[in-house]
């Protein structure tokens, strides 16, 4: 077999047809590669007994403990049995429960003294926790005949006995065995590593830590293996985004350099305020950028109102000097008007280029959205394949093919995550050299995150907010203990309106009848699965009339939610913005880019429904004009959930990058790579990007000085095997597009 091959083999030859499918559907693993890289989550050890006093409630777990007691009840006069069964480790314990014709073989099995691996999903049942009908796995001596006995004991009394993430349908103890069975093919292990770089670090070879960490002999094997395969993980993910970035550094673009005294020049000079210096900075970084022959690619990451829109706005202008166009992607037709507005204004006469009345040195910035008249928008698209206009701003709308541009020079796409890559990529390619791309997001990014799910582009971070912006107190308003405090908050959103202020409601439903439709689908199952959810999350279309009727009588209160016309939604935010709206309830279309400096109030009904990025991005919406802002986060949820904990910690602090750390950590980084990765499972099992920044960020030097040597790995065979293997079909297109 060779080397590449012994990898590749599918599992049904090896273990079966059955054990491979249920690996295949439930785990994902369809490789021996695959089942080799399905670490262990832990590993118990023999004389330790896994703490039975912290289990999580429905989740499936894996428990060593002994059994303490084990007795057969009757019930239905006598005609149905049930097998009790109570084990401890000293500290704890669990209760086990078989019925029918079930109890029989654990009830001969499981006497009192027994030591056993039991796995299970964790319910509560008359308040105890519980396993019902659980597999289990004994592990002492007198249970098993002869040599398999000892087999078992040297097995669980001299190994660290390693428990893998399993599912309802296979249990940790037969992946382990599955793993017995491929385990000698981890010798044919191709290394990714070049030898000088893993003998300067001191790393052990692949093969070796594949063996440690599935069957370790002591926690220094652990250490090691664990050490082994994280750094594989981390560099051969940089490598592939070092290599894009080399890519792109081989593209040819035009340089694009503003000049001077130009649109750019006469634009600063009526600005009534200074840049901060953080905007002078990430403005340099751009320009230095836009200067090159190759296209610039850069995230620019900064807090709700930290100023990225002008930042944006004078790289637009600075390519429009240069004789090229812009455009501007955003994500709803609600923002794109709003940018579209807003930049209209900042600019003045200047976005009356060859209108009456408008500057010589102007330009036209028009605006393409899906819902416009077809007069307007063939004047649009006359006005982009002329170059008359040399900013567009527009929603996907600007991606369809008709869409043609004079001479496309910068792509500005405003909250990343929104967009698909593709559509990234679509209107890329309508530039007739590749044009510069600037990204930007106002979810607050941690730099491990940057560094892996962004790492083909550079960063710029806007973390100072410009003068002017007001302090936002945040409050956590616990509806179901305190009710009286939800009266209260009404009574600041009145108060607030009284002073001149507006105020925004937020809930994460809209409540009308096509939604409760799609709703009553998903709901029933949703329901099976849940009881613990009584109640569908508040709506919208509720909340308004239940304020118009009681606490806010008499306000002008408006909706606003993604299912209006788009030419009612943007009434309402025009009437918002000009005052002639009190109460604005809305779901989550306001999230970004709404920018009301006279809101000063928000109140988020079931706030435990929303993550914590979108509560900051939702609170970023008021305190951004020169009043204070006030943010009041209504919750049924316990004291104790976790999703109080949640909510207290935005509460507790306006720093998005804190945030967005404390939210990786609640989600771990499944969700967060995994929204990024349009869909594509992470190839990330050892490395998690929360807590392993200096390995990612040594890892990312050395694969740039790699890649800077040999761009197309032909010295290192290799480490392209890796790369090819991580790099399959799907996550090539993500990092291309990416």
């Amino acid at each position: 077999m060779d080397r590449v091959s012994a990898f590749d083999e599918p599992l049904k030859k090896l273990l079966g047809g059955a054990t491979a499918k249920v690996m295949a559907d439930h785990l994902d693993l369809h490789t021996v590669g695959d089942l080799l890289h399905h670490y262990p989550r832990r590993y118990e050890e023999r004389g330790r007994l896994t703490a039975l006093t912290d289990l999580p409630l429905d989740e499936h777990v894996t428990v060593v403990a002994q059994v303490a007691d084990a007795r057969i009840m009757m019930f239905n006069q006598g005609r149905g049995k049930r097998l009790e069964v109570t084990l401890t480790d000293g500290n704890g314990r669990l209760q086990l429960v078989f019925f029918g014709h079930g109890v029989h073989k654990p009830h001969k099995e499981l006497l009192p003294g027994r030591r056993a691996m039991f796995a299970g999903k964790v319910s509560v049942f008359a308040r105890k926790m519980q396993l019902a009908h659980p597999t289990y796995q004994l592990l002492d001596a007198e249970s098993i005949d002869g040599a398999e006995a000892t087999e078992a004991v040297d097995a669980f009394a001299g190994l660290l006995l390693p428990i893998y993430p399993a599912c309802k349908q296979l249990d940790s103890w037969r992946i382990a065995k599955a793993v017995d069975t491929v385990l000698p093919s981890a010798r044919e292990a191709v290394d990714p590593l070049p030898a000088g770089l893993r003998e300067g670090r001191g790393f052990t070879s692949l093969p070796e830590a594949l063996l440690k960490v599935h069957r370790p002999q002591t926690k220094a094997d652990i250490a090691q293996a664990r050490d082994r395969l994280k750094w594989d993980e981390a560099f051969v993910l940089q490598v592939a985004l070092a290599r894009r970035r080399y890519a792109d550094t081989q593209l040819p673009a035009v340089a694009r350099r503003p000049r001077p005294g130009g649109l750019l020049d006469a634009f600063d000079a009526k600005l009534p305020f200074t840049l901060t210096e953080g905007q002078q900075k990430v403005s340099k970084e751009i320009f230095d950028d836009l200067a090159t022959e190759h296209p610039m690619h850069r995230l620019l990451q900064g807090e709700v109102g930290s100023g990225k829109t002008m930042v944006a706005l004078r790289a637009m202008l600075g390519v429009v000097d240069a004789g090229g166009q812009a455009a501007m992607l955003a994500p709803t037709e609600v923002l794109a008007q709003q940018h579209h507005r807003s930049i209209t204004e900042m600019m003045g006469e200047l976005a009356e280029g060859g209108m009456l009345g408008g500057s010589e040195q102007g330009t036209k910035v028009v605006l393409l959205t899906g819902s416009m008249g077809v007069a307007a928008r063939r004047q649009a698209l006359l006005d982009l394949v002329t170059g008359e206009a040399g900013i567009v701003i527009g929603t996907h709308a600007l991606i369809e093919d008709k869409v043609q541009f004079h001479d496309l020079g910068l792509v500005v796409v405003d909250e990343q995550h929104r967009f698909g890559v593709e559509q990234r990529d679509a209107l890329r390619s309508k530039g007739k050299q590749p044009p510069h791309l600037l990204v930007m997001t106002a979810t607050p990014i941690p730099r491990t995150v940057a560094m892996t799910v962004f790492g083909d582009l550079e960063t710029s971070v806007l973390d100072q907010l410009p003068a002017g912006r007001s302090p936002i107190a945040s409050h956590v308003v616990p509806a179901k203990d305190k009710p009286h405090f939800l009266s209260r908050a009404w009574e600041r959103v009145r108060e607030e309106v009284e002073n001149g202020h507006q105020a925004y409601v937020v809930c994460p439903r809209i409540g009308d009848d096509a939604e409760d439709e799609a709703a009553g689908k998903k709901g029933k199952k949703k329901a099976a699965e849940d009881d613990g959810e009584k109640r569908p999350p508040l709506a919208v279309l509720e909340i308004a009339d239940q304020l118009a009727k009681g606490p806010l009588a008499g306000l002008r209160i408006e909706v606003l939610h993604g299912r209006m016309n788009p030419d009612d939604k943007d009434d309402v935010m025009r009437r918002f913005a000009a005052g002639q709206v009190d109460v604005l309830v809305a779901t989550t279309v306001i999230e970004v880019g709404v920018n009301v400096p006279n809101a000063t109030a928000m109140v988020i009904m079931d706030a435990d429904r929303f993550g914590v990025s979108q509560l900051h991005q939702l609170r970023g919406r008021v305190g951004r004009g020169s009043a204070a802002g006030l943010c009041l986060l209504v919750s049924e949820a316990h004291e104790a959930s976790p999703a109080r904990a949640r909510l207290s910690a935005v509460a507790a602090t306006l720093d998005g990058f804190e945030l967005s750390r404390i939210d990786l950590e609640q989600r771990r980084e499944g969700d967060v790579l995994g929204q990024a990765q349009s869909g594509v499972r992470s190839s990330l099992r050892m490395l998690t990007v929360i807590d392993d920044e200096e390995v990612i960020a040594a890892a990312r030097e050395e694969a740039v000085a790699v890649v800077a040597a040999d761009p197309e790995l032909e010295h290192l065979p290799e480490l392209r095997i890796a790369l090819d293997a991580l790099l399959d079909k799907e996550r090539e297109e993500y990092l291309d597009k990416g």
